[in-house]
């Protein structure tokens, strides 16, 4: 009996050995393979900027550590109270020595020498100083950056550019596929006279088009504007339709739905508060209100649907009582969009010709199918019959039926069961197909000569593999512009499977940063992968100490509508583990930054990352919730 007890605990520490044994092999086998992809890739970190030596050092480990299924492993060190290297990314090779000492020191006997020390290196310390050198200082008080999309009217209003900087954004994207370089340079010169005015800084991004496939121009409709006021889902107005009145050339002192060109003697017979009284294209009556009059012009607000056509007349009441009419003059044409329902075809052709809706005999039967063009013809050497296509981010979907040097048919195979609409402009994406676009396009390189004038940060949209990266950064050094930030748009099936190839090529530069583009990753790699991927993409960018952006429709139902969404409210919280969160244009922006200002302020103290910040829960006094 005495015996058996003896040989319990001589058991056990065999039992102990042999575990811990095991596991050292494990991690010893980590270590071997983190340094041998170092090792491998040597040739390639030569390359790297030396500020992002050591960082592209860790991403290297960190990819050779994520090759393996480690679970069982992590079980076992938490079951020891040790690492269980789930938060390693920021320093694989310093966490894999720490925890293998530490194994060492319990297993005691089995290496008389002291464990290798590996020094954790300061990676906060990394990761900060490349988010203030891409996206520059940080607002008081809040770590996270706030970027905003600027839209075309803040180029004529520069109280909105001012308001915004004011209220806190970081950093202003201006995207080069919309606008011109007129525009851009207004912007421009508005943040920076906000600037100034607020003392605060401003980082300015451009993001180039790249090979972004769109539809083409549609034929033009009717020359008829519509006009209408924000409604609920009762049909409540919720705010009024705002129109400025005005001579040519003076622009709104606000943003404004509508602009109208009138003649400067009518307008000087407007006063605030009378009524402009007119009858529509459909023979409605309507009339406008003046709210606000100045020297420039009045701005009126109309409180029900309308629609103003060449010719139409404004009526105002002058001193003795008699209506004075003034006469519009041509209204830009409407743009009907193409109505598509699944089943129907639809023809994408090269030629640029103005796509027009579909020919219907009288009983509704498609005598001809709606056709559309696309703004690269490369397309239509490189897609196969029967690969998918998608439409305006995934709200229509597709399959290719027929490829000509001419024409691919599209059946569509997912739209709304009224029917979706598609206008121009629109983004085709091709996720199943390898459009083999490497390289620049030319309106990328015409723009880039004005960018680099004016830019802290250019964005390269749709990259897909590291020549693209190469090209970018050979033309900035042409334009002596090597100084100039690059983020990479992450917004392909190829851009996130060549992800640690493109990231170690572009760390040859400094500074650098990507952004995860989840609207057209989410079209690219389907909806149910988009939480998996940007996961995974936060896991390698914190790994290679890389500053992130967080964009696509981040509050955008406040931004559009005023009322967040419940969901939304989650996701700009989530958005926090990134270093700067992107908002789109939209009515309610100021309301916008106000809200995700306070919710980033409020998740820092929570959570650094993916690690949680351990601090007094609002709920953790249990003191007097008893009853005697």
């Amino acid at each position: 009996m005495k015996e058996d007890q003896k040989s319990k605990p001589a058991a056990k520490k065999i039992y102990a050995k042999t575990a811990l044994t095991k596991l050292l092999k494990q991690l010893e086998k980590l270590q071997q393979e983190a340094v041998a992809q170092e090792k491998k890739f040597v040739s390639q970190l030569e390359q790297v900027h030396p500020k992002h030596l050591e960082s592209s050092k860790n991403l290297l480990h960190y990819l050779a550590l994520r090759k393996h299924d480690i679970r069982e492993l992590q079980v076992e060190l938490s079951r020891l109270g040790l690492s269980s290297l789930g938060r390693s990314e920021s320093h694989v090779l310093a966490n894999l020595t720490a925890v293998r000492n530490q194994l060492q020191l319990l297993l005691g006997h089995v290496s008389e020498s002291m464990p290798v020390l590996e020094p954790f290196p300061s990676s906060r310390f990394h990761l900060d100083a490349n988010i203030k050198a891409l996206l520059g200082a940080p607002s008081p008080g809040r770590a996270g950056r706030i970027m905003v999309t600027f839209a075309k009217e803040m180029a004529d209003h520069y109280k909105q550019v001012r308001d915004l900087v004011a209220a806190g954004m970081n950093c202003a994207r201006i995207n080069c596929a919309h606008d011109d370089e007129k525009v851009w340079e207004k912007m421009v010169r508005h943040i920076k006279k906000a600037e100034k005015e607020t003392g605060r800084q401003c980082t300015i991004l451009f993001d180039l088009m790249g090979p972004k496939l769109r539809t083409g121009a549609l034929k033009p409709g009717p020359k008829v504007m519509g006009i209408h006021p924000l409604i609920d889902e009762l049909g409540n107005i919720l705010m009024p339709a705002k129109v400025w009145l005005a001579p040519k050339g003076k622009p709104a002192p606000e943003p404004v739905d509508v602009a109208l060109t009138v003649s400067p003697e009518w307008v000087n017979l407007l006063t605030e508060g009378s009524d402009i009284r007119f009858v529509d294209t459909r023979r409605r009556k309507r009339k406008f209100t003046v709210v606000q009059k100045n020297k420039q012009g009045a701005l009126v607000h109309l409180y029900k649907s309308a629609y103003l056509g060449s010719g139409t007349e404004l009526r105002v009441m002058d001193e003795s009582g008699e209506a004075v009419a003034e006469k519009l003059g041509a209204m830009p044409a409407m743009v009907t969009p193409l109505i598509l329902k699944a089943g129907q075809e639809l023809l994408l052709h090269r030629q640029d010709i103005p796509g027009e809706p579909a020919k219907l005999d009288q009983d509704g039967n498609v005598l001809k199918p709606a056709h559309i063009s696309c703004t690269l013809p490369e397309v239509f050497s490189r897609v196969k019959v029967g690969e998918p296509i998608l439409f305006d981010d995934g709200e229509i979907e597709g399959e290719i039926t027929e490829v000509t040097p001419d024409v691919i048919r599209v059946k569509i195979t997912g739209a709304d069961e009224s029917g979706s609409k598609l206008r121009p402009d629109k983004g085709i994406n091709l996720p199943e197909s390898d459009l083999e676009l490497f390289t620049l396009t030319e309106k990328d390189r015409n723009d880039l000569a004005f960018v680099v004038q004016h830019a802290d940060v250019v964005n390269l949209s749709f990259v897909s593999h590291l020549e693209m990266v190469e090209e970018l950064q050979q033309a900035l050094q042409q334009h002596n512009s090597s100084h100039v930030g690059i983020m990479l748009k992450i917004e392909t099936k190829a851009a996130f499977a060549n992800l640690p190839q493109l990231l170690l090529t572009l760390m040859r530069n400094h500074p650098v940063g990507i952004m995860i583009a989840r609207g057209d990753l989410a079209v690219e790699l389907g909806w149910q992968r988009l939480a998996e991927v940007q996961e995974e993409i936060l896991w390698i960018a914190e790994a290679a100490h890389l500053p992130v952006v967080w964009a696509t429709q981040v509050l955008e139902k406040l931004t559009k509508k005023g009322r967040p969404s419940r969901a939304e409210i989650t996701d700009a919280a989530m958005a926090q583990r990134a270093d700067c969160v992107m908002l789109n244009k939209g009515t309610y922006i100021l309301k916008s930054i106000a809200l995700l200002d306070d919710i980033m302020k409020r998740m820092q103290q929570h959570q650094y990352k993916k690690t949680a910040l351990l601090r007094m829960l609002h709920v953790s006094e249990a003191e007097g919730t008893g009853k005697g």
